[in-house]
């Protein structure tokens, strides 16, 4: 071919090159507007927006609540961890049987069912979108076999527990039943939901394990407590474990803060800095993993509200209706005043200085929480309380009074938290 030839026609482009094209060309708009759009989206979407793009990893949330919700279990299903020995029995005892236990009441079946429901569902989330549909619910229904035949299994080796066949078939069915829910809403949940939405324009991207954390929070305060907030008091339960392990008597509080009285006034002025400081430290940590579209004083009281209420209800349950706000005392009210105003003068300081004071306030409550002896009233209330059929749900509970505050320090040191005070603003 000379070079006065005519030059051979180049084909239209195909309209999905066309369209490719145009992405790439708009790329830069796109990401520019990003922080733009998700208020956007949270506040219902511009007309013709595009829908929330499907997933294309495992949600983080899914995968820490199924790992928070495991934990649940694996304490509920061995508490109270004690008098651990062999009994000369097999542990997969209750595999050998078809014969149903002699005492059981339909009450245990429905529990049974109803506690591994969450688990089959948060297994086939934690899998989406990288296994899904019959695969996914079958890998949820043999997990839930496998959790609860360890669980019973391991029972074996404490007197307290009783293995049953009936506990591991209701569990894997409870499960199996989880992981239909999940299989059937986890599209709408995890690709279209508008909760997706909102946690894109309200909270920082590596937020996930801390939603969960402070999900805990008021499902925390079930279990009873010597002052309103006023969790992670390990030291009674440590020194019960040394006076068992060493066959004497053990007390690491009289150890640490010996011949101890404290007067009525004393009294209400440690309950009023636990209350605060656990109040605050929980609010701070939610606070610093907001951008700042989201509605901070909104949230931030919903929370608190959600533990007043789960507080109220869970002391009706477990005492008696009338005792249902016996914890609202002078010093309760007090701490809770001052958690107030210490929250809403803080809502919008720099999120390192929030992340701080947050693990400054829960060191000091704990600090306190577990230096200070036991309330008389207290444990006097105490006696009423029988536990009966919620002994594996108290164990739960227990786990979370106890150790909730722990996993809030151990989060908000996460290196990851830097990241987030770039990107939330």
């Amino acid at each position: 071919m000379t070079d006065d030839a005519p030059a051979a026609p180049t084909p239209p482009p195909p309209p999905a090159a066309i369209g490719e094209a145009g992405a790439v060309s708009g790329g830069a708009g796109a990401v520019s507007d990003g922080a733009g759009d998700a208020a956007a989206t949270a506040a219902g979407g511009a007309p013709g927006r595009p829908p929330l793009a499907p997933a294309t990893r495992s949600s983080p949330i899914t995968r820490a609540a199924l790992l928070a919700y495991l934990f649940l279990i694996i304490y509920a299903s061995w508490f109270p961890f004690t008098g651990w020995h062999n009994q000369g029995l097999s542990p997969f005892l209750f595999l050998q049987t078809l014969k149903m236990p002699r005492w059981w009441t339909m009450f245990d079946a429905v529990t049974n069912v109803i506690g591994y429901i969450p688990l089959g569902t948060l297994i086939v989330y934690a899998l989406y979108p990288r296994v899904k549909g019959l695969w996914a619910l079958l890998i949820a229904a043999l997990g839930g076999a496998l959790v609860s035949g360890t669980m019973e299994a391991v029972q074996t080796y404490l007197p307290t527990r009783v293995s049953s066949n009936l506990d591991f078939y209701t569990n894997a069915i409870g499960c199996a039943l989880g992981g239909v829910i999940g299989m059937l809403t986890v599209r709408r949940l995890l690709d279209q939901s508008e909760l997706q939405r909102l946690r894109q324009a309200w909270f920082a991207p590596h937020a996930s394990q801390g939603l969960v954390l402070l999900a805990l929070w008021p499902l925390a305060q079930i279990y009873p407590q010597n002052f309103l907030y006023g969790l992670g008091q390990i030291l009674p339960i440590l020194s019960d474990w040394l006076s068992q392990l060493l066959d004497m008597e053990v007390d690491l509080v009289s150890l640490i803060r010996p011949d101890v009285d404290l007067t009525v006034e004393q009294y209400w002025l440690s309950e009023t800095i636990i209350t605060a400081c656990g109040m605050v430290g929980a609010g701070l940590t939610l606070l610093c993993l907001l951008r700042k579209p989201a509605p901070r004083g909104l949230l931030v009281s919903a929370m608190i509200a959600a533990s007043v209420l789960v507080k109220g209800l869970a002391t009706a349950l477990l005492f008696s209706p009338e005792n249902a706000f016996v914890w609202v005392t002078p010093g309760a009210e007090g701490g809770f005043l001052i958690g107030a105003i210490m929250l809403a003068g803080l809502s919008y300081a720099p999120h390192v200085a929030q992340r701080r004071l947050a693990v400054t306030t829960l060191l000091l409550g704990l600090a306190i929480i577990n230096t200070t002896p036991a309330n008389p009233y207290f444990v006097a209330t105490l006696q009423t309380w029988v536990q009966g059929k919620f002994l594996n749900f108290n164990g739960a509970a227990q786990f979370l009074s106890l150790l909730w505050p722990f996993f809030a320090v151990w989060f908000l040191w996460l290196p990851s938290h830097k990241l987030n005070a770039a990107k939330v603003s």
